[in-house]
């Protein structure tokens, strides 16, 4: 078990500090392509926006959601060997991305197969960073694995902003960081099984699912994804491709900074508070994003930087603590919510972002959000509420 005390990261075990390192640099690779992917699908594909709304949607479907399977096959295959496969995916998923400057096809089968890889990845590499914790560990340790992924989320933007446009080369370096990623995996030792753990089959993966914190969650990444999918293509023209890039860098480190210093706080706070605090965040956010210039864009982007701090954290914690599961499941749980709301965000977004740019008010799709991001966690609320009132038997019916 990992003594972790007071003494940071220090504390952590050699295994647990090379995982969190590996979840940086995935990281880091993923996101210095990921929020341009609507610029290089349009570039490559000649997409209209509402299909590339598709393909975004169902990419990240597969991403998402598929982490429920992914971690199913995780408790079968062992976390160290489903490391690995996801690594030697994303290697593949990175030639194809390079394969792609001149087959164009091949790039959107690359994000399917690196979608699938992070479907694997994501729920292995986080039920291995707490194998072995117990509850008061968990905080710290799922703090810090969003802290330092964010780190690479932070420096991802900014690379991909200054090579987009000529990606080649960027999809050359991150075939072959995921190559030597693939081989560190190899070298992690295989995980000891909890003999009282008992594995459900495939077929009973929902068993035990929280559902409070799964909707909440779907709904969290349903309104986040249309800040993180059509921003970029929202201040293209805007504001310098490499201002956007250090304002998303911005974002990701404001978490860095903020989450492992509120994780207490965090974890105390009533869950409807921190849905509040949080959605009211997203809602003042988009807003900003109305007034269309670099500090509108800017503010923006602290406002939800801010807001998502609170509510990816809570969220995690509420679904730890509502499923005697094990953290891959829960984790796996947690991917499909986070798949069921990027679909949604890609499928209704992408329509809704072309009729309002075919209708040349933009800042209007951003009102829309806002608006959404006030009226629907009220509406998952009473929902949920009502689906779990007890039907009332008339008096005399027995």
């Amino acid at each position: 078990m990992t003594g972790v005390t007071p003494g940071g990261v220090r504390s952590f075990t050699g295994v647990q500090l090379a995982l969190l390192g590996s979840g940086l640099l995935v990281n880091f690779i993923s996101f210095s392509v990921y929020p341009y992917l609507a610029v290089l699908l349009r570039d490559r594909m000649g997409l209209g926006m509402g299909q590339v709304g598709v393909v975004l949607g169902l990419a990240t479907l597969v991403q998402f959601a598929g982490g429920l399977p992914g971690a199913a096959l995780a408790e079968r295959l062992g976390l160290q060997r489903s490391l690995l496969l996801a690594m030697v995916l994303q290697t593949i998923g990175s030639l194809g991305f390079l394969v792609g400057g001149t087959w164009p096809v091949a790039t959107v089968v690359a994000l399917f197969v690196r979608s699938a890889a992070t479907a694997l990845y994501s729920p292995s590499v986080r039920g291995y960073t707490l194998h072995g914790a117990g509850p008061d560990e968990r905080p710290r340790l799922v703090a810090a694995s969003y802290a330092t992924g964010n780190v690479g989320i932070a420096l991802g933007p900014v690379v991909g902003a200054l090579f987009i446009h000529h990606p080649g080369g960027m999809f050359a370096v991150a075939a072959a960081l995921h190559a030597a990623l693939t081989i560190g995996h190899a070298l992690l030792p295989q995980e000891t099984r909890d003999d009282s753990q008992v594995i459900e089959p495939v077929r009973r993966a929902l068993h035990g699912l929280a559902v409070l914190p799964f909707a909440v969650t779907a709904l969290t990444i349903y309104l986040y994804m249309h800040f993180y999918q059509y921003l970029s293509s929202y201040a293209e023209g805007r504001v310098p491709t490499v201002f956007f890039g250090s304002a998303m860098m911005g974002y990701s480190l404001m978490l860095v900074v903020l989450q492992p210093l509120i994780t207490g706080r965090v974890e105390r706070m009533r869950y409807a508070h921190a849905m509040a605090l949080g959605f009211g965040g997203l809602a003042v956010g988009m807003i900003a994003f109305t007034g269309g210039n670099g500090l509108a864009i800017a503010a923006g982007i602290a406002a939800i930087g801010a807001s998502t701090s609170v509510l990816f954290l809570k969220n995690a914690l509420e679904m730890l603590a509502r499923t005697p599961r094990s953290p891959a499941v829960v984790f796996g749980h947690q991917r499909l919510a986070e798949g069921t709301g990027a679909c949604l965000s890609g499928l209704a977004g992408g329509q809704a972002y072309q009729a309002f740019e075919t209708a040349r008010f933009l800042p209007g799709f951003w009102g829309a959000v806002a608006a959404q991001c006030l009226l629907l966690p009220a509406f998952v609320l009473l929902l949920l509420r009502r689906l779990r009132r007890p039907a009332i038997t008339p008096e005399g019916s027995r």
